[in-house]
């Protein structure tokens, strides 16, 4: 039998190369190299500790595998395509290093549950990867909204003035938003940790092994208690891609805003040129590459979504080759929304305000008409009485061609006879944020209080 197939003795006749190349994963999996050590390890460990291998074929292990850690960091280690993925080809060296120990390593054990232990380790450590850079956005976040509590520009709704929020209070919606993502993150890492190896391929192994040992050594908080579900699950790699997919549609989602707000319409904020490209024809232009790309981005990522449920739709127990094309959309994944929470907390930090232009589009749109209606209810107006007079008040400024404030008392007194001189405290755009004055409104207070609340939670572990 040649070495060089693991089953070659069952065949006739050899892989073909066209299939080798169309089967093969090694191009990819690579990246599960030092998982698929760190597992090789610990499951090595177990064994001699059960008595199934000798403590000199441990150390044989143990120091093969050294060496080939080396040999990929320093990358000397030479990838086959002919062993097809990243478990073949290092079982393979570490046998060229060390002999029969190396043979004895795989006791116990199926590339089905190997695989799935290794992309369990490999996107646990992405996870905690990935929650330090979302910490990292969110202070950025924290550090601008700090700076603006008291700068006001208009809210929106249907993309339309709507009425006056803080500048804070619209970056705080975005600081909530990736605290939830924070959390379904936590929690998906908790049912990404659980350990497959030992079901071997399918019906778990005739040795006595201890799989909670196994556990222990590599910190994973349990065991996957079906042999033929720990082999054959990816519902892990789903709920990650789908966690992923929302932080991608939180940022696309600002990106937008951000691409809005640097247009010289808008003018509410510039993006450090850093963060832009020109024009190849047009001297003028700044764009914003970025912010467009995590748009485009997302796109990308909600693919990989869709891609992971699809593969898994059909499948039957256990393992089938289908999910070796789980990897790739993982893999870009966990790349993609790696670098773009990394570019983001920077652009963030690089925003520069223009509170001028803010003002005065908030002064645009009526946008403290809402305060006159609750200021009339507060009077003992109904509030769709109050709601249709303020609608006639608001036609009468059009027309006027001037804001609600700078309607003149006796003007205002027309449509109603509960306005008083008074009314102009909530007609001030100051006035309408100051009324917002609970936990969750743009009241200047109450955001000071919510960055103090949110720079609190950061700082647990």
């Amino acid at each position: 039998m040649q070495d060089k197939d693991t089953w070659s003795g069952r065949f006739a006749e050899p892989v073909a190369e066209l299939v080798k190349r169309y089967t093969a994963s090694v191009g990819f999996d690579h990246k599960l190299a030092m998982f698929d050590i760190q597992g090789s390890l610990a499951h090595a460990q177990m064994l001699a500790s059960c008595g199934i291998i000798a403590t000199h074929d441990l150390n044989d292990i143990k120091r093969g595998l050294a060496q080939i850690e080396n040999e990929i960091i320093a990358g000397e280690f030479v990838w086959s395509l002919d062993l097809e993925d990243v478990h073949l080809n290092i079982e393979k060296r570490l046998t060229t290093l060390v002999g029969d120990a190396g043979k004895r390593l795989h006791t116990g054990r199926s590339r089905n549950d190997q695989v799935a232990t290794d992309i369990r380790l490999y996107l646990r450590h992405a996870i905690d990867e990935l929650l330090v850079l979302i910490k990292s956005l969110q202070n950025a976040l924290l550090n601008l909204a700090a700076q603006h509590t008291n700068t006001i520009m208009p809210g929106f709704t249907h993309l339309q003035v709507a009425q006056p929020i803080s500048f804070a209070h619209h970056l705080m919606a975005y600081f909530e938003m990736l605290k939830r993502d924070t959390e379904r993150l936590h929690d998906c890492r908790r049912r990404v940790n659980r350990l497959p190896l030992g079901a071997a391929a399918l019906a778990g192994t005739s040795y006595p092994i201890k799989r909670e040992m196994v556990a222990e050594i590599l910190g994973f908080d349990g065991v996957c208690e079906n042999s033929l579900d720990a082999v054959s699950d990816r519902d892990f790699a789903i709920e990650f891609t789908a966690c992923a997919a929302l932080v991608m549609t939180h940022l696309s989602r600002f990106s937008e805003e951000l691409i809005l707000w640097m247009n010289p319409r808008f003018g509410f904020i510039d993006i450090a040129d850093r963060f832009c490209t020109g024009s190849s024809i047009m001297p003028q232009k700044k764009n914003p590459d970025v912010p467009e790309l995590v748009r485009g981005k997302t796109g990308r990522v909600n693919g990989h979504l869709v891609a992971l449920l699809t593969l898994m739709k059909g499948q039957p127990l256990a393992y089938n080759k289908d999910n070796q094309e789980d990897k790739e959309p993982l893999f870009d994944t966990v790349e993609t929304l790696t670098q773009t929470l990394r570019i983001y907390a920077d652009m963030i930090a690089g925003i520069q305000v223009k509170p001028e232009a803010m003002r005065s589009a908030a002064l645009q749109g009526y946008a403290t008409a809402t305060d006159l209606a609750d200021y009339l209810v507060k009077k003992g107006v109904p509030f769709r009485d109050a709601h249709e007079t303020v609608a006639v008040a608001v036609r009468f400024a059009e027309q006027r061609g001037c804001d609600l404030s700078a309607v003149s008392l006796s003007e205002l007194q027309q449509f109603s006879t509960h306005i008083a001189e008074d009314v102009y405290q909530v007609l001030s755009l100051e006035g309408s944020l100051a009324s917002r004055n609970h936990i969750g409104g743009t009241a200047p207070n109450q955001v000071e209080a919510a960055i103090v609340r949110a720079r609190v939670s950061l700082a647990k572990p």
